[in-house]
């Protein structure tokens, strides 16, 4: 691959926009800052009037543009990177609903298969596991029947399986056996969220104790705050958890927003999509998992019951509505895509930033703050 210099942009490094010079080299990150001498036979950028993020990086997806996880092939999660890269994701985990064993494990087949062969697209780094340790009461779009109790035996075979890719697992800290169960996924790797929970606040604090690192789209599937009793809403206010949000405007209020973020700080709040198979195609019917889906103006309802069952957000238009929702500057919205998830999973070695050394997956933003350009691992994507 060919070295490029991005110049006159502004680069987004250490919570701040300055001027510089960016430096692609096989595929990772260099500053210089601005007048250094560029060398002869590079292809030099012209970033100007633009800025340059870090890539997004998505930990909580069910699938895009007609592709479930839970049922995606190889080439199925080709064509979902290939989308979320048009919207600033250039990272992400596939977040595999609550099914049987047998098509759990078909699914990780279907990662492995998409990984070890040369793919497009935003990089997928691994699998998050929502369930099957849920509370049947906060199910939302999960099959009650094939809820469990806390079973290690159950993540080691699939962990097995997938060769170590399961990196996020969602649990419910008042099910049987899922309190003795996290400090075991942690020292296994895996990040834990709880969520899908009716837990009190002391039983949520307790989980937070043993482990648990984020609450799953807060303040949905979740038993709310009362004054007499917080819950595991006012548990993951108070506690250091991350606490993932969904910003279509329907998943939580601008003004709920605005309290996550005031609440925790910009750097404990982690933008994700929970986007499903409808994202980025018209209403219509469609499924998650094994649930039949009707999406109405954008807004994703199992058929059956009427509860929301994910959404048709994308990342690129949950930064514009961060932005709108909150009045903060770009510098302290952008955290929430990219530096936090990072470090949530435990990539930000690698990814998140912009540093040297860094994977070089960019975002360039106009000056309505919309994506321009994309690159991962160096190489510029290319749209139709």
């Amino acid at each position: 691959m060919r070295e490029q210099y991005i110049i006159n942009a502004q680069i987004y490094m250490e919570g701040q926009f300055r001027t510089g010079v960016l430096e692609i080299r096989e595929g990772t990150l260099r500053y210089y800052p601005a007048g250094c001498e560029i060398p002869p036979d590079v292809e030099v950028i012209d970033g100007a009037h633009k800025k340059v993020v870090p890539g997004f990086i998505d930990i909580h997806t069910h699938g895009a543009v007609g592709v479930d996880v839970n049922g995606a092939s190889a080439d199925d999660f080709e064509k979902i990177g290939s989308f979320f890269a048009e919207n600033g994701t250039t990272a992400w985990l596939a977040s595999v609903l609550t099914d049987t064993s047998e098509q759990t494990e078909r699914c990780i087949d279907a990662y492995k298969a998409y990984r070890d062969s040369a793919r497009s697209g935003a990089q997928l780094l691994g699998l998050h596991m929502e369930g099957p340790f849920l509370a049947a009461e906060y199910k939302g779009a999960m099959p009650e029947e094939l809820l469990r109790k806390g079973d290690i035996s159950l993540v080691e075979r699939y962990q097995a399986l997938a060769e170590g890719a399961i990196r996020y697992i969602t649990v419910s800290p008042e099910v049987e056996g899922v309190p003795e169960l996290i400090p075991e996924l942690t020292k296994r790797g895996i990040t834990v969220a709880i969520g899908h929970s009716g837990a009190d606040y002391a039983t949520a604090m307790d989980a937070i104790r043993r482990g648990v690192r984020a609450v799953t789209h807060i303040g949905n599937a979740m038993r709310l705050l009362h004054q007499h009793e917080p819950a595991i809403w006012g548990a993951a206010l108070e506690s250091d958890a991350y606490c993932e949000i969904i910003c279509d405007g329907r998943h939580l209020h601008p003004g709920t927003v605005r309290l996550i973020i005031k609440t925790k700080g910009i750097h404990r709040v982690v933008a994700i999509t929970d986007s499903i198979m409808a994202a980025g195609l018209p209403d219509g019917n469609y499924h998650l998992g094994v649930n039949s889906v009707v999406v109405k103006d954008g807004d994703a309802k199992l058929a059956d019951t009427g509860v929301r069952a994910g959404s048709t957000l994308t990342q690129g238009a949950a930064l514009g509505n961060l932005l709108a929702f909150t009045g903060l500057p770009l510098t302290d919205i952008l955290p929430m895509l990219t530096e936090n998830p990072a470090k949530l999973i435990g990539v930000y070695d690698r990814k998140g930033s912009i540093a040297d050394g860094k994977d070089a997956d960019l975002v360039l933003l106009d000056e309505k703050n919309e994506i321009a350009d994309v690159y991962i691992g160096g190489e510029r994507m290319t749209f139709q």
